[in-house]
């Protein structure tokens, strides 16, 4: 088996491309139905986002199975092969389990460790969960991402810095104000940056907005957003007093707010604190500004640098979790290679157990005269060998599971304890429960299984 990704994202694919490879959330359940039926898939889950739209799959043949998979997406979005596959990407194997890891963790995002994509990956896992599209190798792989991801969030500091400006201004008000809670913001202009700083702000407490703006209609349109108070520039000079963050944004050729004018304001502000954010070039706030007595104020400038410092410490604790990925990826390889083993060790048990259990009888036949508490200490300490005469079988056939000669190991290993009959039975009780399982799934689907009886089955049903 192989696990392969096949998808596109913001780097390989521009919006107007992506946009066409959305799933809507109603229909991810028959997507992936139709994906689990497609040829040679034998699990899948669908990671669809604004930015990426990735398939995920376990496949007997990995590379006719990318052609399947094409084809799933031609016919899902009705476009032709030629539409869509420069901007695809196909990953196999180590590569495939690497790429999810990072994915989950936010190294593969648009903002390196933004912590969203996580919550995505798990619900996308989730569902196909639900919809029976996911098996051993998916359960396993996609929960070791998400705890892998979780990991990378609590033990690094990879998402605690500000990697944009309207973060960086948002970060930079904490340190002065702590929160915002029961905070004035004005916005002097209506550029798309101020507007995105003051949801930050709003997001974060901010309360109150003043929106500041030549053209009066635009303030009214921009304060509406936020429930704000449009006001010309001649109000806005009156109501400094009562802000507590000027943010400003706008086109003007010559300084919109100057020292004597805020030196004015502070007066009447009785030393409360005044943080001032100019993203305007050329500035809007005269620098002099600064100089005054419990203002804060900052430009692009100290913006934009706050955030490639924090964009360098975001790279040196992603460069931590990818050596956390190269760990869980080794992690991972050693359990698939054991998975041949678990049938060969589980027959083993059960014949082992067989053994002890019948020796048992016929040793309480023998001795009738044996108390409750004899029986329970001799059954106690029987077992006990068994489990210890097992233990280093069990572990050297573990170990020889990574080896090349795997095959021919495990091979031995069944002649030399004879586990052929028992693995047959072992067999035929999984493919009888598999069948009883699909069939109460299908009486239930139908309405003709009680709720309760149902109810039981699905908890023993794997």
């Amino acid at each position: 088996m192989h696990i392969i990704v096949v998808g596109l994202n913001h780097r390989t694919a521009p919006v107007e491309v992506r946009e066409r490879f959305t799933f809507a959330e109603r229909d991810l359940p028959l997507a992936l139905k139709q994906l689990k039926q497609t040829a040679s898939i034998m699990e899948c889950v669908i990671v669809a986002t604004c930015n990426r739209t990735e398939i995920y799959a376990v496949v007997d043949r990995h590379h006719i199975c990318g052609h399947y998979i094409r084809s799933f997406m031609e016919k899902w979005f009705n476009l032709s092969r030629g539409q869509f596959t420069n901007h695809l990407y196909m990953y196999e194997d180590d590569q495939a389990i690497e790429h999810l890891m990072r994915v989950a963790c936010g190294l593969d995002s648009m903002v390196i460790g933004e912590t969203q994509i996580l919550g995505q990956v798990r619900s996308a896992f989730l569902l196909a969960q639900q919809h029976k599209t996911t098996g051993s190798l998916f359960n396993m792989l996609f929960k070791q991402a998400v705890t892998l991801a979780k990991r990378a969030h609590s033990e690094t500091m990879i998402s605690e810095t500000a990697v944009s400006v309207s973060y960086a201004a948002v970060e930079l008000g904490k340190r002065i104000f702590g929160k915002f809670t029961n905070k004035t913001v004005m916005i002097v202009g209506a550029g798309k940056m101020s507007e995105l700083t003051v949801k930050h702000l709003y997001a974060n407490g901010a309360d109150r907005v003043i929106v500041v703006n030549r053209t009066y209609g635009r303030a009214v349109e921009l304060a509406d957003k936020f429930n704000g108070i449009p006001c010309s520039m001649e109000e806005a000079l009156r109501r400094l007093p009562e802000v507590d963050i000027i943010l400003s944004s706008t086109g003007s050729s010559g300084y919109v707010l100057m020292r004597n004018q805020v030196a004015e304001a502070m007066k009447r502000r009785k030393s409360r604190p005044l943080f001032m954010i100019d993203i305007a070039v050329p500035r809007d706030l005269d620098p002099a500004i600064a100089s005054l007595p419990d203002v804060y104020l900052y430009d692009i400038d100290d913006l934009e640098g706050i955030v490639e410092s924090n964009m360098v410490q975001r790279r040196q604790e992603a460069a931590k979790i990818e050596q956390m990925i190269t760990a869980e990826i080794e992690a991972f390889r050693q359990w698939y290679k054991t998975l041949g083993v678990v049938p060969l060790i589980r027959s083993l048990q059960t014949k082992a157990a067989v053994v002890h259990e019948e020796t048992m009888e016929s040793l309480l036949n023998k001795l009738p005269e044996l108390d409750e508490r004899e029986r329970k200490v001799i059954h106690k300490l029987t077992k006990s060998i068994v489990n210890q005469l097992l233990q280093d079988p069990i572990q050297r056939i573990k170990e020889m599971a990574g080896d090349k000669h795997s095959g021919e190991a495990m091979d031995l290993f069944v002649k030399l304890f004879a586990l052929e009959e028992t693995l047959e039975k072992t067999a035929q009780a999984e493919r009888l429960a598999e069948e009883e399982a699909a069939a109460v799934l299908k009486l239930q689907a139908q309405g003709k299984l009680a709720e309760p009886m149902a109810a039981r089955i699905a908890v023993v049903t794997p």
